[in-house]
C-alpha cells in the first residue's frame, strides 16, 4: 500500500500544499487561500487547506480516496498559541495523522534539513527557534505591536519614524529620509494620515456598537511598513548615513539573537526571509560560518516532518 506526506505552509497570504511520496519526492503543489490560524478561528485556513488537499491530490493525478494513507504535516502563520494549533489539529481531517506546528518550525526542518541547529526568520516579521541535544527553544515571534525586532516591518517603521522627525528638523535628513517622506505623501501632515490608514475609510466600533474605540487604532498594517525596504536597501548602497545608522540598530536585534542561540548551545543559524536573504551577505561578514543560507523551504520542511512524526505509524 502506498504512503504519502503532505505538507501545508499555510501563510496569512496564501497556504501553499505538497504532496510528496515515501522518499519525499514531491509528487504535486498547489497554492489556496490565506491561512493564518487567528483569523476567524482558523475558519479561512480550514477551507484553504481542504480544498488545497483536494486539489494537490487531482494534480498528481491519485484519487483523494489515498488521503486515508497519507500523513500530514501544516506549518501555520498565527500558529505560536498552543491552543490554536490543538485546536486545528482537532478538526475532521480526511488523514491519517495529522500534526500542526507553528510556522517557524518547518522553516527550521527546511533550512535544516530535519538536523539540529537554529533558525532565524528575518521577513517582515521575525522569529527564532532551535533544536539542540533534542531540546526545543523558541523566541520572538509575538508580532508587530510587541515583537518582531529584527523584520521588515520594525525596521520600516523605524525608517518612517526617524523621516518624520528629520522633517521636523530634530535630526540630520539624508536622501532617505527625504525620498520616504515623498512616498508617504510630502510632508508630515501626509506621512500621519498615511499611518492611520485613514484614507482607507476603516472604521472601529465599540462593543455596545457605537462609532469609535478608546482601546485600539487603526494603523498601517507590518506588511505596508515592509514595502519600504527596497526603498532602504537602494539607499543603503549608496552609502546614505540614515540608512547605515538604522542597519546598524537592526544588527544589533541581531546580536541579541546571536548570543541567545549560543547560549543553549547552536552551532549554525539559518537565515529564513526575504529580508534575511538580502542581509546575508552582511551577517556573514559579522558571524562567519555561524550564519548559513537554508537548504530547504519551509514547505519542504513540512513534508520532512510528515514523514519523522509518522514514519514509524
Amino acid at each position: 500500500m502506498p504512503r504519502y506526506y503532505l505538507g501545508v505552509d499555510g501563510g496569512g497570504t496564501n497556504c501553499r500544499v505538497r504532496l510528496a511520496n515515501e522518499h519525499l519526492e514531491t509528487l504535486a503543489e498547489v497554492k489556496n487561500g490565506r491561512s493564518n490560524l487567528q483569523i476567524d478561528g482558523g475558519e479561512p485556513a480550514y477551507k484553504a487547506i481542504s480544498a488545497g488537499a483536494r486539489d494537490v491530490f487531482k494534480a498528481a493525478g491519485i484519487d483523494f480516496a489515498e488521503a486515508a494513507n497519507t500523513h500530514a504535516c501544516f506549518g501555520m502563520a498565527g500558529g505560536r498559541m498552543d491552543s490554536a494549533r490543538d485546536a486545528f489539529a482537532a478538526r475532521h481531517w480526511p488523514f491519517a495523522g495529522v500534526k500542526v506546528y507553528d510556522d517557524i518550525d518547518i522553516a527550521h526542518a527546511g533550512a535544516l534539513g530535519g538536523e539540529e541547529g537554529g533558525v532565524v526568520i528575518i521577513g517582515t516579521g521575525s522569529a527564532a527557534m532551535s533544536i539542540v541535544n533534542g531540546t526545543r527553544h523558541q523566541a520572538g515571534g509575538w508580532g508587530f505591536h510587541i515583537g518582531d525586532q529584527m523584520s521588515g516591518a520594525i525596521l520600516g517603521r523605524e525608517l518612517v519614524r526617524y523621516s518624520v522627525e528629520a522633517e521636523d528638523g530634530l535630526v540630520e535628513a539624508s536622501p532617505l529620509t527625504r525620498a520616504v517622506i515623498a512616498e508617504l505623501g510630502g510632508n508630515n501632515q501626509a506621512a500621519m494620515t498615511w499611518s492611520f490608514a485613514t484614507q482607507m475609510d476603516l472604521k472601529l466600533l465599540s462593543r455596545d456598537g457605537s462609532e469609535g474605540c478608546d482601546d485600539a487604532l487603526v494603523g498601517r498594517a507590518p506588511g505596508e511598513f515592509g514595502k519600504l525596504m527596497p526603498l532602504f536597501f537602494d539607499h543603503l548602497e549608496k552609502k546614505d548615513p540614515v540608512a547605515q545608522k538604522l542597519l546598524a540598530i537592526q544588527i544589533g536585534y541581531i546580536d541579541t539573537y546571536v548570543n541567545w542561540f549560543k547560549s543553549h548551545g547552536a552551532s549554525v543559524m539559518a537565515i529564513v526571509g526575504g529580508l534575511g536573504q538580502r542581509l546575508f551577505p552582511i551577517l556573514q561578514q559579522h558571524y562567519g560560518d555561524f550564519v548559513a543560507l537554508p537548504k530547504y523551504e519551509p514547505l519542504h520542511g513540512a513534508v520532512i516532518l510528515a514523514k519523522q512524526n509518522f514514519a514509524s505509524n
